[in-house]
């Protein structure tokens, strides 16, 4: 691995360092500390796991979103040089820094897109684990994206597959990807055997160790429907272009087809830390001590379609990138409350999507939305499902 000198090191800011991918970044770092130094991290509530964090990274600035805690952690912090702040808005404030050079947003739901927003404009380059930022609002962040000329890396394995079999690709235009889906806990299930399918059950994911909320998108699909909306953003594809194959190893990460017919493939075991170190260290491939894939392991890879007809939110997801506008901010937020819906015991499995379905159908469509009209929009959907809950 090259080695870096400690004015070139990578000044990262973790926004979401508690959650699943915010602490594999921190793995990651770990494991590169002449190359990468973490500048900021950030909690929504989890205290306790952000002091840990702050005590053995020594970051710059911390900030818990939480403003009722605020006091706790800086009581815990105060024999550190870090500055604390609290409350959501602060996430927007530390992106922005000039000590900050690159920002990993792993923030869950639309709650990243405003700190999104302002690092872009501020000139960072992203590593965007937060789909969500670009199925809501993916032709406004992509054009500041493009002013402001910052990089979106991504760090979801099926985008950053897409991402690594195009480098050197720049003048070859994409005919069409296929992103795999490993099909989650439920894959070959019907509506009757899902009828009572219980929250245990649909956090218990076969290959992929994640988040809650991303288990749950993934058992009903939803989050292979929010990828596909993210592709088109990041690679400027028509919905046409872009398919899903169910492939049940998690191999196989994705798919780039050329107008040639020939098609380039991304393969590795599941293991989020892979594409998480290449989006940070990116162009650069460091050097890694991550288990390594045997072919005699995997004897067999199989693909298949996925069950539109039970599995109804990939479907919608579809409905919703061809419809455009606020269409995917209705889906999203619709989704992120049935969601927790789900997690609560207030909904079932598959009550979930006919929640969304209405939501989708009876918010006011805008075709040309501006920010405040996707702030509208999210807040106005949430508010319409909670009602229904």
């Amino acid at each position: 691995m090259p080695t870096v000198n400690q004015e070139q090191k990578r000044h990262i800011a973790i926004l979401g360092s508690t959650g699943s991918i915010g602490t594999q970044a921190l793995e990651v770092i770990s494991a590169n500390e002449d190359v990468f130094q973490v500048e900021v991290l950030t909690a929504n509530t989890n205290a306790d796991l952000l002091i840990q964090q702050a005590l053995k990274y020594q970051p710059n600035v911390v900030v818990i979103a939480d403003e009722s805690q605020r006091e706790t952690v800086s009581n815990a912090l105060r024999d550190t040089d870090c500055k604390i702040y609290g409350g959501s808005s602060a996430l927007a404030d530390v992106v922005q820094m000039d000590s900050v050079h690159f920002v990993l947003t792993a923030l869950v739901g639309f709650s990243g897109l405003l700190p999104t927003l302002a690092a872009i404009r501020a000139g960072k380059h992203i590593a965007i684990a937060n789909k969500e930022t670009l199925v809501v609002a993916g032709e406004l962040v992509t054009k500041l994206a493009q002013e402001n000329k910052v990089m979106l890396l991504p760090v979801d394995s099926e985008h950053s597959a897409i991402f690594q079999c195009l480098v050197g690709e720049n003048m070859n235009p994409i005919e069409k990807i296929y992103l795999t889906c490993s099909g989650g806990p439920f894959r070959g299930k019907n509506r009757t055997e899902l009828a009572n399918a219980t929250c245990q059950q649909a956090l218990k994911h076969p290959n992929w160790d994640m988040g809650s909320k991303i288990t749950i998108d993934s058992a009903s699909l939803m989050n292979k429907g929010l990828e596909v909306i993210e592709a088109k953003w990041l690679f400027g594809l028509e919905p046409e272009q872009i398919d899903v194959i169910v492939h049940p190893q998690s191999i196989l990460h994705s798919i780039v087809q050329f107008e040639d017919g020939s098609m380039k493939a991304q393969m590795g075991l599941p293991d989020m830390k892979l594409p998480i170190q290449y989006a940070l260290g990116f162009p650069l491939r460091l050097e890694s001590d991550f288990p390594r894939f045997q072919f005699v392991d995997y004897p067999q890879l199989t693909f298949e379609k996925p069950d539109k007809k039970t599995f109804r939110n990939l479907g919608f997801a579809y409905d919703a990138m061809s419809r455009g506008g606020n269409a995917p901010c209705v889906l999203n937020a619709a989704n992120e409350i049935a969601v927790s819906g789900f997690l609560t015991q207030k909904v079932g499995f598959l009550q979930m999507s006919d929640l969304i379905e209405r939501a989708l159908n009876e918010i006011a469509f805008i075709e040309s939305p501006q920010l405040t009209d996707y702030l509208e929009t999210d807040r106005e959907t949430r508010a319409f499902v909670k009602d229904m809950l």
